[in-house]
């Protein structure tokens, strides 16, 4: 199994790994700091050696760099990754951005996440929601700010499987359970959000910025999508 480097150094922007498989633009490496698709979240993009990654994917427990063309490597070569970090930034920004917001609705209303897509430049997030008064979102928004700007810092470590899923609050995916392993991986956002996530995150709030919503949509019944950027 590939060593998530992205999982013990979020900030790891270079590393270096042998590569263990390789099948025509799809390489598995021992060890990779490339953040796969997953989660909702875009996958991490860079270069491999000399080769564009264009996309990175999670199959199993396997971690597959694709690159551009057939991989100029071999099995047991030694390769530089090197990953695109200012729109990595930008996701692990994105992201913690929406662990808040999903607490605060799920605080203030009960509601569960139904779906979302963490990009770069914007994200959304699904809720369970029959409407969604703007007034009140309004609201929602400055809490999710003022954490912001109180500088919580973000956390992560493992946890039992059976432990996490007797912890309330810990899974806030409506109908979704975490995958079927022994430990699950923890986010924790000060005393703002405590989650079972797999995904990429700043170390302090502080850097996330200003978060603005640029629109809400009615998704059909009890489903309301709320579309948001950083500035």
């Amino acid at each position: 199994m590939t060593r998530r480097i992205y999982w013990e150094d979020m900030y790891a922007r270079e590393f270096d790994a042998k590569v263990t498989s390789v099948e025509g633009d799809r390489v598995v490496l021992d060890q990779t700091a490339f953040y796969p698709r997953g989660g909702g979240l875009v996958s991490d993009i860079g270069k491999l050696g000399g080769a564009n990654v264009r996309e990175t994917v999670k199959e199993g427990e396997e971690v597959y760099h694709v690159v551009d063309n057939p991989a100029p490597f071999k099995v047991g070569d030694s390769v530089h990754g090197t990953i695109d970090w200012e729109r990595r930034y930008k996701v692990m920004k994105m992201h913690t951005t929406a662990h808040i917001l999903c607490a605060i609705v799920n605080r203030e209303t009960g509601a569960l996440i139904t779906g979302n897509q963490i990009s770069p430049d914007e994200s959304r997030i699904d809720f369970n929601l029959d409407q969604f008064d703007r007034e009140k979102l309004t609201d929602y928004v400055a809490a999710a700010n003022a954490v912001v700007t109180r500088g919580v810092d973000v956390k992560t470590y493992f946890m039992k499987r059976e432990e996490a899923l007797a912890t309330p609050g810990l899974v806030k995916l409506a109908n979704a359970l975490p995958p079927t392993i022994a430990e699950l991986r923890i986010v924790q956002i000060g005393d703002v959000d405590t989650q079972a996530d797999g995904g990429v995150h700043v170390a302090n709030t502080r850097e996330i910025g200003e978060i603005v919503i640029d629109k809400t949509e009615n998704k059909g019944k009890a489903n309301r999508r709320v579309y948001f950027s950083l500035r």
